[in-house]
């Protein structure tokens, strides 16, 4: 029976002597092949204390939180430390190719990408929001990641470090850049999470969940959306200019205006009907959003 209890991984050695590789030519950075490569049975989930980005292909048999990993396509994946990858029962499928770029954080320490690294939000994307590449993209990114594997394979001197953290920022600048492209292509998919939304606060907004429940926060959307909150905030923004905090205020708005302009409610009861506990809470975010108080809107009416 294989271990339910996830394994924690805390170096590049330990990831070589447990896939059986020879020793790493680098103790804080490492890049491995899938092609054919074993695992232990016996270890079906991992913790990796380390940066982990993947693009690999042929393998629908690998889970990342709750969510299954559809390898069919060429895809690329992103983990920080911290994060669980989960396989079956029988280890790695024989069919599985690709890599794995493994980057102890102690590499990163006193240089440039330590504190730019958090801003690339893909980290923190599910793996259901992987990246699909294009032919001419995975060989762009396979280009970048020889470049690093013969640098850590050469001999190592003085340079050797700015030199791997240049191809690393390079290859997730372009991470990045075709994250925000499939934003854009992937419409289908994409506003199909936008309508859902649309759905989602109507119908919250539309019962009674604002008194019982209070706002919805974006964690809720999210979870009911089955997207990471990273990423759709990632999407709205690309596809909107909006955070999701703010389609919620504007939501929120528009049920406001709604009730000012078609009840005699007190500002008052329409606060506490929209969720708010507080009045003052309530008219400091209208004016925000409106540049008028509940009352001056209320008036524009009269």
């Amino acid at each position: 029976m294989s271990n339910t209890k996830p394994y924690r991984i805390q170096s590049i050695t330990e990831i070589h002597r447990l896939m059986g590789l020879p020793k790493p030519h680098h103790p804080l950075i490492g890049i491995v092949d899938l092609k054919g490569l074993k695992s232990d049975p016996a270890i079906n989930a991992v913790i990796f204390d380390l940066y982990v980005v993947s693009l690999k292909r042929g393998c629908d048999k690998l889970f990342y939180g709750q969510q299954k990993y559809d390898f069919d396509e060429g895809l690329m994946a992103f983990m920080s430390p911290g994060q669980i990858l989960r396989g079956e029962e029988n280890g790695v499928p024989h069919n599985i190719e690709g890599w794995m770029l493994f980057i102890h954080p102690d590499f990163l320490w006193n240089t440039t990408l330590a504190a730019k690294i958090k801003k690339y939000e893909y980290f923190d994307y599910s793996a259901n929001e992987a990246l699909f590449l294009s032919d001419k993209e995975e060989s762009l990114i396979n280009d970048i990641v020889k470049n690093i594997q013969n640098e850590y394979h050469s001999n190592i001197d003085k340079f050797s470090q700015d030199i791997i953290i240049s191809h690393l920022e390079t290859l997730l600048n372009y991470a990045e850049r075709f994250y925000q492209r499939q934003f854009i292509t992937r419409k289908i998919s994409n506003h199909q999470i936008l309508d859902r939304l649309e759905k989602l606060l109507s119908d919250h907004f539309d019962s009674d969940g604002l008194v019982t429940k209070g706002l919805p926060t974006v964690q809720y959307i999210s979870d009911n959306l089955n997207v990471s909150p990273t990423y759709l905030r990632s999407l709205l923004k690309t596809l909107t200019g909006q955070s999701t905090q703010q389609h919620i205020h504007d939501k929120l708005i528009e049920k406001a205006k709604e009730k000012l302009s078609t009840t005699d409610l007190s500002v008052s009861e329409i606060a506490y009907e929209l969720g708010f506990e507080h009045l003052q809470s309530f008219s400091k975010l209208f004016k925000t959003k409106t540049n008028v108080t509940p009352l001056e809107f209320r008036k524009s009416f009269n």
